[in-house]
């Protein structure tokens, strides 16, 4: 490659300089978010270490970093799966209908937050935030009401839950089973990643080992008996959407899947007996090639450590399969169509990055829930991707392109190095509980807000080029209070009509389960069949393995 570094020496030392005298660049460096910095002109020179067949190889084959499928979309689009969760079981159904109606490929479920943390709909803590942001979930019969109508035997459903993801994936079970479908044609995703809660979210209730212990109940159940369930979708989002770069980002998320692997094989479990049904969920933001680099490295980086470190030879095992979310807080109350835009570009880095789902945010998210207008724009986004930009005609478009292959090269280097600092303090667990991630994720964040208040990232819409206020206020999503009402009403009817004897029973036996070494979910199973609720199931093992308490250092 010397010809090429000469004559990009050349070029530098006479037309470059040529221009800079004449019109000096906006700024003396120019960087991605994770402070890689951008070259002011990329060659065949920059990737003279590349090795095709070692580093690239072709669509479907290892890395896998062109992809998990030879032939990508052009065979089958992503999963235009859009996130929606509100009010009642009964209005959110209602919602899952229209989006199916519309094109709209799988669901995505949003819970509120009592049932992400384990209460019922009338509990004391759960008053205000029922239905507020996701669907409320107290009973099999919500779980019903929820999927009325839907042949889950058909449709692929993935579920945003963390710390009851065991109860709603048996809920789910229980409500597939009343439809008369086979447990071997259930099909979707629990998202089941407790430990980004520690990091970043908040949403955990008992300590990390009963939590651990918990996850890999579901991987153990479902190698048995849910052939078609992912049992985790290992998020980088949420810490993302915290203040992460891309490069803490990939590093953080590939860290917690180590973790999950080493629990798993702990448990008795061979590698490639789970690794293959092991998904993952990332953050599209709006550093177009930053973000396609970043989803080739995540897929080059999970083979090796699959293959490398855990001796995987199934390369279904290596593959590293992921769902994409465009960036929630990315988007703007002060002019919500610019959100449209971003949302756009987002998918787009998605799409070119090789995801095999994606979800695509509302313009008017940063107000409240999506309307169903709103919501509707935000699916027909990916469909003007999918149907009229061509960027699906062929597997990795930017593979071979300079900047997109340095920068992959570049945040694997990054991430790498956040992995070894992990390995270095005795795992992620012992990472997460000295801090390590959290401090990360809240400097960055930090430094990102200081950079926007000084103005010197643009936030278009916000700290530049701002309307002048003449724009009306848009319609937004408001949830009935009634809502809330009815929905308290239906839990108490399901404890006054259920069999009490079986309930106590399937309790009881529960509690015992969760006080010995057997995995839980058949009981679960058993206790949301005899009508015990989300809150009651928590409450039992709050009882048998206690609640977790974040250290706070001053």
């Amino acid at each position: 490659m010397t010809d090429q570094s000469d004559a990009r020496e050349r070029w530098r030392r006479t037309r470059r300089a040529a221009a800079l005298r004449n019109a000096p660049e906006r700024r003396e460096r120019f960087e991605t978010t994770s402070g890689i910095e951008i070259s002011d002109v990329y060659t065949a020179a920059d990737l003279a270490r590349l090795d095709e067949e070692r580093d690239l190889g072709l669509p479907g084959e290892f890395p896998f970093t062109r992809g998990v499928q030879p032939t990508m979309y052009r065979s089958r689009l992503w999963t235009m799966r859009q996130y929606a969760g509100f009010a009642t079981a009964a209005e959110t159904n209602r919602r899952f209908r229209y989006l199916l109606e519309h094109g709209q490929t799988g669901l995505s479920v949003a819970f509120d937050l009592p049932t992400q943390m384990g209460y019922d709909s009338d509990a004391p803590a759960a008053e205000g935030e029922v239905g507020r942001v996701g669907v409320p979930i107290s009973s099999l019969a919500d779980m019903e009401t929820l999927f009325a109508g839907i042949p889950l035997g058909e449709v692929s459903t993935s579920m945003t839950i963390n710390a009851t993801a065991a109860i709603l994936l048996a809920l789910y079970v229980a409500a597939a089973r009343r439809q008369g479908v086979p447990q071997e044609r259930v099909s979707g995703t629990t998202q089941n990643d407790i430990l980004k809660e520690y990091i970043a979210r908040g949403t955990y209730i008992y300590p990390t080992e009963p939590s651990m212990r918990l996850v890999t109940d579901v991987f153990e159940f479902c190698a048995r008996e849910l052939p078609r369930w992912n049992t985790i979708s290992i998020s980088g989002y949420h810490m993302r959407e915290a203040g992460a770069t891309a490069s803490q980002e990939l590093a953080f998320t590939l860290a917690d899947a180590i973790a999950y692997c080493e629990a798993a094989i702990a448990r008795g479990l061979d590698i490639d007996d789970f690794a293959g049904r092991l998904s993952f969920f990332f953050a599209a933001w709006s550093e177009l090639f930053e973000e396609v680099a970043k989803f080739r490295a995540a897929r080059r980086m999970w083979a090796r450590i699959v293959k490398e470190r855990f001796g995987a030879s199934n390369e279904r095992s290596m593959m590293c399969r992921f769902h994409v979310q465009t960036a929630g807080s990315s988007l703007t109350a002060q002019s919500i169509d610019n959100n449209v835009v971003r949302t756009t570009v987002q998918a787009l880095a998605a799409v070119l990055g090789g995801a095999q789902s994606l979800h695509t945010n509302a313009r008017d998210e940063a107000l409240a829930l999506p309307t169903e207008h709103a919501a509707r724009l935000a699916l027909r986004t990916q469909q003007i991707l999918a149907y009229e930009s061509g960027v699906t005609e062929t597997p990795d478009p930017l593979g071979g392109s300079y900047l997109v292959e340095s920068l992959t090269t570049e945040l694997e280097r990054a991430a790498q190095d956040y992995l070894d600092q992990i390995e270095a303090m005795g795992g992620t667990l012992a990472a997460i509980e000295g801090g390590f991630q959290q401090r990360q994720i809240q400097e960055s964040a930090y430094r990102a807000q200081q950079a926007i208040e000084r103005g010197d990232q643009i936030v278009v819409g916000v700290n530049r080029f701002a309307d002048d206020g003449s724009v009306s206020p848009p319609a937004i999503q408001r949830i009935d209070p009634a809502a809330e009402r009815a929905q308290v009403e239906g839990v108490r009817r399901v404890r006054a009509e259920r069999d009490a004897a079986a309930w106590g029973a399937a309790l009881r036996r529960l509690e015992d389960c969760a006080r010995t070494s057997e995995n839980v979910l058949p009981a679960i199973i058993e206790a949301v069949d005899a009508y015990a609720t989300v809150g009651e199931i928590s409450d039992r093992l709050r009882v048998a393995w206690g609640e977790h308490r974040e250290l706070i250092t001053i």
